[in-house]
């Protein structure tokens, strides 16, 4: 009897370990990222280093997505796998967008309705990923606006595109690990 309660207790930790492991990798990852954020030394100006550091960032965020993706289709919990790479990309996206928007802030104080702090600048990055434009900082010179439709263009395509790979992913995962799924053969 204490046999089968055993085998019980070992069956439910089975089952939870992988959801821990995989919500305890989502948090750190994202603590990592926004500790990375506020630690890095964004002390140099805005100009064509920071417009090209910001499209790196946004190939090495492809790249993640595209590593995601594969990870996610070979992954015993494709589910689990996918909220870890959205913990993942996501907020590399956002503080890529919000790095950005410091450092014009801090070159053109001018280019947003108030001087930008990291913290207002990751404000300002989630109210326009949010779509909620609260108004309360908007940005007032051209380089501002072009910056931010650039961001509005590209969350677009993050909710949408990416998205839809994650969840395919999700899906593809899903029917390796079904009977009859590709690579199974029922019995």
């Amino acid at each position: 009897m204490g046999d089968d309660g055993s085998r019980e207790r070992r069956g439910r930790w089975g089952r939870a370990l992988p959801l821990v492991g995989h919500l305890l990798r989502s948090l750190g990852a994202v603590v990592l990222l926004t500790a990375l954020y506020y630690l890095a030394p964004l002390d140099y100006g805005f100009g064509v280093a920071t417009v090209a550091g910001l499209l790196g960032g946004l190939l090495v965020f492809g790249w993640v997505v595209v590593l995601q993706v594969n990870a996610i289709a070979r992954s015993r919990y494709p589910r689990l796998r996918a909220v870890e790479a959205l913990a993942t990309a996501v907020p590399l996206f956002l503080l890529l967008f919000s790095a950005t928007y410091f450092l014009l802030s801090r070159s053109a104080p001018e280019a947003f309705t108030e001087p930008l702090s990291r913290t207002d600048a990751l404000y300002f990055t989630m109210t326009v990923f949010a779509t909620v434009g609260f108004g309360d900082i908007v940005p007032t010179t051209g380089g501002g606006r072009v910056l931010t439709t650039v961001q509005m263009a590209a969350d677009l395509i993050v909710v949408g595109l990416v998205a839809k790979l994650l969840f395919g992913a999700v899906r593809i995962g899903l029917s390796r690990h079904t009977p009859g799924g590709p690579g199974r053969s029922d019995p």
